[in-house]
């Protein structure tokens, strides 16, 4: 967390006026504000609640990176960004994300772009409770991709033309 980025997952309910307070700022005449919410419904199936699972350590981490590249693409933005991890009733709110800057514009692209790239890259995942008494968890989130980016990295450069046997990572290849 910095003074301009603030990244959690909580199991507390998670605070709309909390967020504002966040990226207040003086020099600021625009707040966007995105809330996710459970929903009554999901594909013709009614809904009685959503629980989310979160891997914390990967998702704060990924929330920052996230944050961050928003920062540089919008310069002097202040940003917010919660995720509620637990079992949530209809109306529960699930996600805040708030972005303060000078002008609307920068503000409405930064929280769009923030919430596309955590759909698409947090580890967060989604088991929806029916009406009938079943649950579902939802296709989301797969660590795989994430940890060939760790992998990629971590590990050093392989070298063109590999070894031919694979102990290079070249999977047999000359």
């Amino acid at each position: 967390m910095t003074a301009s980025l603030y990244t959690n997952v909580s199991d507390d309910p998670l605070n709309i006026q909390e967020a504002y307070d966040f990226v207040s700022d003086p020099a600021h005449g625009a707040v966007d504000v995105f809330i996710g919410a459970v929903r009554n419904h999901h594909e013709g199936n009614p809904v009685t609640g959503i629980t989310y699972d979160i891997h914390e350590t990967l998702a704060v981490k990924e929330f920052q990176e996230i944050g961050f590249e928003a920062q540089n693409i919008w310069e002097g933005i202040k940003i917010y960004l919660a995720h509620f991890k637990g079992k949530l009733g209809v109306g529960g709110i699930s996600v805040i994300i708030a972005v303060s800057s000078a002008h609307r514009a920068e503000s409405f692209e930064a929280c769009r772009y923030i919430i596309e790239e955590l759909k698409k890259r947090a580890p967060v995942w989604k088991q929806e409770h029916y009406e009938h008494g079943n649950s579902e968890w939802l296709p989301g989130h797969s660590l795989r991709a994430q940890a060939e980016r760790i992998e990629e990295q971590l590990l050093p450069k392989k070298k063109s033309g590999g070894c031919g046997n694979g102990a290079c990572g070249c999977g047999g290849r000359k």
